[in-house]
């Protein structure tokens, strides 16, 4: 489902941000910005992300800045061990000069930048404190678009349960009709010399291969198994995505069942492709469903 949420938060002089977006996606495909020196504390985040969301196309992107003026920072303690292996190395070997501080600024991790995170284990416990409240405003957000899609996904329901009734009403006028168009055709093949009861046994028995009866029992099935999931809730996506696959080859069966007959299965044709059309609409907001 589509969302957006956005917190703000502090850990030591760092000032951060942690922005989230959801679109629509099958499976949970995470999007991660992060800055530089933060590999650890993304494998934490993408934890995270695995124990709060299931589906979903899923960006965050989370930027860092220092509260102090001058926006870079000295490891100090890294200096420190610098300078002390420089003076020990120089009285071992009884050389004189004093370290460079220009040399030691070049040295990687002395200095970061206000779009770096330092390692430290509070800064991280803050950031995902911070991640988890986005995710909840983005489920707050995801949750408020999953009640507006149920509504519309019962009143598909509801549509196609009006179409299957009035398909199961017209059922026996279509076999009617169907067993006339075989039985007149047989007897333009055959001729007046054949046995009436036996081309009208022959129609009635491709008749029944033509009945729709079977596909409207699955379809009304599928439907109510559908609607009892939608008021169960949980992780239904697939589940949903399964039976309105079934549902669109009932109709289609409907459809090939009734073609070249007419009369009342021109109704059925009709009903076949209004139930077709509710189906795909249904599949639409379905993929936004966990």
């Amino acid at each position: 489902m589509t969302g957006y949420a956005q917190v703000k938060g502090q850990t030591g002089d760092l000032d951060f941000t942690v922005s989230l977006k959801s679109v629509n996606h099958r499976f949970l495909d995470l999007h991660l910005r992060m800055p530089a020196n933060s590999d650890a504390l993304e494998q934490k985040i993408r934890r995270l992300f695995k124990e709060k969301l299931h589906r979903g196309h899923v960006e965050l992107t989370l930027t860092a800045e220092r509260t102090d003026s001058g926006g870079v920072a000295i490891n100090r303690k890294l200096v420190s061990g610098y300078v002390a292996a420089f003076r020990k190395a120089a009285q071992d070997f009884e050389i004189s000069g004093e370290p460079d501080l220009n040399a030691i600024f070049r040295i990687n991790g002395v200095l970061s930048g206000s779009g770096e995170l330092p390692e430290d284990e509070s800064n991280a416990a803050d950031i995902l404190a911070k991640v988890e409240e986005a995710i909840a405003k983005l489920d707050a957000m995801r949750a408020e678009e999953g009640r507006s899609i149920l509504r519309e996904l019962k009143e598909r329901m509801q549509h196609l349960v009006k179409n299957t009734g009035e398909a199961e009403k017209l059922r026996s006028a279509v076999l009617h009709a169907y067993v006339e168009k075989v039985q007149s055709r047989m007897q333009e093949l055959v001729g007046s010399q054949a046995d009436p009861d036996r081309i009208l046994q022959e129609a009635a028995m491709l008749a029944e291969r033509s009945d729709v009866q079977e596909e409207i029992v699955r379809m009304k099935t599928h439907i109510d198994h559908f609607v009892g999931l939608l008021e169960g809730g949980g992780e239904i996506g697939k589940k949903l995505d399964f039976l309105l696959q079934e549902m669109n080859r009932e109709a289609n069966t409907l459809l090939s069942k009734t073609n070249g007959v007419a009369g009342e299965a021109l109704r059925m044709t009709e009903l076949g492709l209004a139930m077709k059309a509710e189906i795909e609409k249904s599949r639409e907001q379905v993929q936004n469903i966990e």
